[in-house]
């Protein structure tokens, strides 16, 4: 795939989570650091776009470079593919003979809402301990992304106690706040930081916009868009219906920002107040919507290979038909569009 013929732009990227689904963001990613155009200054992102933004800062870091973040991401990637042959949580056959990559016949997936309503994992015990902390701690070199200097991490997590969000930054980041940012309440006990507990950062910040809007160099803001705000069917089991409810509850966060910042803009800058943001960067949306909404809410539970290959496959389609149209507006005009972002339903 050949780059495509952009003027030299600065971006920060803002990264959302969403399970799974997260491979979408694997090859928007993958896609946008081929363009030797595009310089990104910085990363947000919540939960699977929090562990993506992370990966790309461990393979950037120490010279590694773009190439070296590709790198990284295809490993991590590929590596949960081939590790979750190994896993309980598998297709049955009737899953299979499903025209998507759908969960909901099996059995695991039901169990793991039902164990965190009977148990409420509140706080890590010998049977809540989640598995994703030794599988981050195996694929990601902290030291490294310590050290990466070329960009800045804003990684958001949600306050138990307290209920307002909280972000980690590169120079503290570590397993355990990771973690955090990916802590679904429903199947994984709280995650303590400093004292503190913390679940999934979707819930306050998916992903975490405003710091990117007041730190970051860059002129351009581009959100990379996988968890879908509306769905046509209906959730059918008690474990789809949480995790649509979850699935709202991160959009409202997305929406909610998104309005703000709208709000922003049509505010004349001689009337902002001391502590409003300025207004000096375009905003782009890269949105995986139209291939999203067609796999159910249980496949954001699917780490099988082939399933991960597709949303990678599926995302760089996406990023490159997105530069193709839009690239040239980079550093000139925002070309964030607000439908499938208010009115989803109208798409």
């Amino acid at each position: 795939m050949e780059p495509i013929l952009t003027t030299h732009t600065t971006i920060s990227l803002a990264i959302q989570g969403g399970g799974t689904y997260g491979a979408f963001g694997w090859g928007v990613l993958d896609r946008l650091l081929r363009e030797e155009t595009l310089a990104i200054d910085a990363l947000s992102g919540s939960s699977a776009g929090a562990i993506n933004a992370v990966v790309v800062a461990d393979g950037y870091a120490r010279g590694g470079g773009r190439e070296g973040a590709r790198k990284a991401l295809d490993r991590f990637w590929r590596t949960l593919g081939t590790s979750s042959t190994l896993s309980p949580l598998q297709r049955t056959p009737l899953d299979r003979m499903a025209p998507s990559f759908t969960m909901e016949f099996s059995p695991v997936y039901h169990l793991l809402e039902m164990a965190g309503a009977m148990m409420g994992p509140v706080r890590e015990g010998p049977v809540t301990l989640n598995p994703l902390r030794n599988f981050l701690s195996a694929m990601i070199d902290f030291d490294r992304v310590r050290d990466c200097e070329e960009l800045q991490l804003y990684i958001a997590a949600t306050n138990v106690r307290t209920g307002t969000g909280k972000l980690f930054r590169r120079e503290e980041m570590d397993a355990q706040r990771l973690v955090a940012s990916a802590c679904l309440p429903t199947v994984f006990a709280a995650v303590e930081v400093d004292g503190e507990m913390y679940w999934d950062g979707s819930y306050v910040a998916n992903p975490p916009l405003a710091p990117l809007m007041k730190h970051a160099k860059a002129s351009d803001l581009v959100i990379i868009q996988n968890n879908p705000i509306a769905r046509t069917d209906m959730p059918r089991n008690i474990a789809d219906i949480a995790n649509r409810a979850n699935e709202i509850a991160f959009n409202i966060s997305f929406v909610r920002e998104v309005s703000a910042l709208q709000y922003l803009n049509g505010v004349p800058e001689e009337n902002r107040g001391a502590g409003m943001m300025p207004n000096t960067m375009h905003l782009h949306l890269i949105s995986g919507n139209h291939y999203l909404t067609d796999h159910g809410i249980s496949a954001k539970f699917n780490a099988e290979m082939p399933f991960l290959q597709m949303l990678h496959d599926q995302g760089v389609e996406t990023a490159d038909r997105w530069l193709r149209e839009q690239g040239a507006n980079l550093g000139v005009r925002s070309t964030l569009d607000l439908m499938p972002v208010f009115f989803p339903d109208q798409v």
